[in-house]
């Protein structure tokens, strides 16, 4: 099991991003797993609140360029990476002018939350798959991280199922006390009509408030894990129901052990 990888698309990451639980286990979780012998690939997007030139970000150019169409317009995918070097860990960012370079991440100076917080979502997830098979690089492990990221699973298993980059992975999907008490934008099922993915897929998404988010996410992973003490426990319950296998919560003194050895589970 040491030789596998594992792809993380996260939210959050310190220091790009402050120190939460989230941020914590984006930063150091990848570390420890690589460690542990396995490959890593990490993501997350590039919020107008992160200050390039301190992070050392630059983009791909290679990896640049991909143009994903969301509710029937264009968007420029642009790739970012940085190193963080006591890690000897390279972090790739999802990036786009018209989603991402605004200086906020999912609410505005006001508290509101973005009217198009659906389609940056789309767009982080799309952009973080594209740009993975762009690398051909083949994660046996996809591990997400925020609910900006619970549109992977479904993707994964339905636009992906056929390819062949992807066919073997196992999605794991992470809770979080990261509510939002808005709704996202009620159009998200009609921009989410592309290839393989069906409105009787999208019936959780009604309303596409938070707590249906994540039963979403669930659904289509194949096993979850509390990656928070805090975290919604009507979640966790779901989770269960459906036979997903869970791992409950792990303090930051163990939770990279448990993680490893739960990914091998989940493999097996």
């Amino acid at each position: 099991m040491e030789n596998k990888k594992v792809l993380y698309i996260s939210q959050q990451i310190m220091p790009f991003l402050p120190e939460n639980e989230m941020s914590y286990i984006g930063r150091y979780l990848p570390q420890g797993i690589q460690e542990k012998g396995k490959e890593v690939r990490v993501f997350m997007p590039r919020f107008g609140t992160i200050n390039e030139r301190r992070n050392q970000l630059h983009e791909v150019i290679r990896l640049s360029g991909m143009n994903l169409i969301i509710d029937d317009t264009d968007h420029s995918l642009i790739i970012k990476v940085t190193s963080i070097q006591q890690a000897r860990m390279q972090v790739y960012f999802i990036d786009n002018d018209e989603y991402f370079k605004r200086k906020a991440g999912v609410v505005d100076d006001s508290g509101l939350f973005f009217d198009d917080n659906d389609e940056r979502m789309i767009f982080f997830g799309r952009g973080a798959i594209e740009t993975t098979k762009k690398l051909r690089w083949t994660p046996d492990i996809i591990h997400c991280h925020g609910w900006m990221t619970a549109l992977v699973p479904l993707m994964i298993k339905k636009t992906y199922k056929d390819d062949p980059l992807f066919e073997h992975s196992k999605v794991i999907y992470s809770l979080y006390d990261d509510g939002f008490i808005d709704s996202l934008n009620p159009k998200i099922k009609k921009k989410l009509e592309f290839e393989g993915i069906k409105q009787n897929d999208l019936k959780l998404l009604n309303p596409p408030d938070f707590m249906n988010l994540q039963k979403l996410a669930i659904t289509y992973s194949d096993a979850v894990i509390v990656g928070q003490e805090t975290a919604n426990t009507e979640l966790y319950e779901f989770a269960l129901s459906l036979k997903k296998p869970v791992l409950d919560f792990k303090n930051r003194d163990e939770y990279i052990s448990a993680y490893n050895k739960f990914y091998n589970n989940v493999l097996n």
